[in-house]
């Protein structure tokens, strides 16, 4: 069975295109026009073994926001798309991974009921790569949840030594490393699963 989806969005700000496949080798082939979000979501690729492609226009003379936050909600709505009725899944996913000094966690549940919980230091700096908004990664997580409809909890356990101000693209990529893994360990397929939809309530 094709765990494969492909979704376009098209507004006013932005036109997105993502074409997602669950069961692929981690084949990112991304454009945003925002150089720093590329390399995010190239990690969600490599690290969940997702086969993603992903283009997006959008009113970048403006600012990242719309081009950031639609290409959330068309990624978050080709995991819907691709997942299907959730036969067969895991369905729960959890991860912690270092950067260096930055400890990252994440756990998913393809739960069908959007929810999100975040947590990152505060003090981290406003700009990556010049125009990503370090502001945004929260709204990201937030757009993928909903779209995904998956209940999904981020955060950053050590952010680095006491008093010093934590390095942003650190923190900003272990998470979405984290997100990837845990995303890959809940979308897998449990043989013990084969064509059962893992809820009491029998659907997610």
């Amino acid at each position: 069975m094709s765990r494969t989806a492909k979704i376009e969005r098209v507004t006013k700000e932005t036109k997105v295109s993502v074409e997602l496949d669950l069961d692929g080798t981690g084949v990112g082939e991304i454009s945003t026009g925002v150089g720093f979000y590329d390399h995010m979501l190239n990690q969600i690729a490599k690290h969940g073994g997702f086969d993603l492609r992903v283009h997006t226009v959008g009113d970048l003379e403006i600012d990242a926001h719309h081009t950031v936050e639609d290409t959330a909600l068309a990624l978050g709505a080709a995991f819907a798309e691709a997942l299907g009725d959730k036969a067969g899944v895991t369905r729960y996913g959890n991860a912690q991974v270092p950067l260096d000094e930055v400890l990252a966690s994440a756990v998913v549940d393809l739960s069908g009921r959007p929810y999100m919980v975040h947590d990152e230091p505060a003090n981290i700096a406003p700009h990556i790569g010049g125009n990503y908004p370090t502001s945004l990664t929260r709204h990201i997580w937030e757009s993928f949840a909903h779209s995904a409809k998956v209940t999904l909890h981020v955060s950053i356990l050590r952010a680095g030594r006491h008093g010093a101000q934590p390095d942003a693209h650190h923190i900003v990529e272990a998470q979405f490393k984290a997100v990837a893994r845990a995303l890959r360990q809940a979308c897998a397929l449990d043989p013990r699963n084969a064509g059962v939809v893992p809820s009491t309530k029998g659907a997610l």
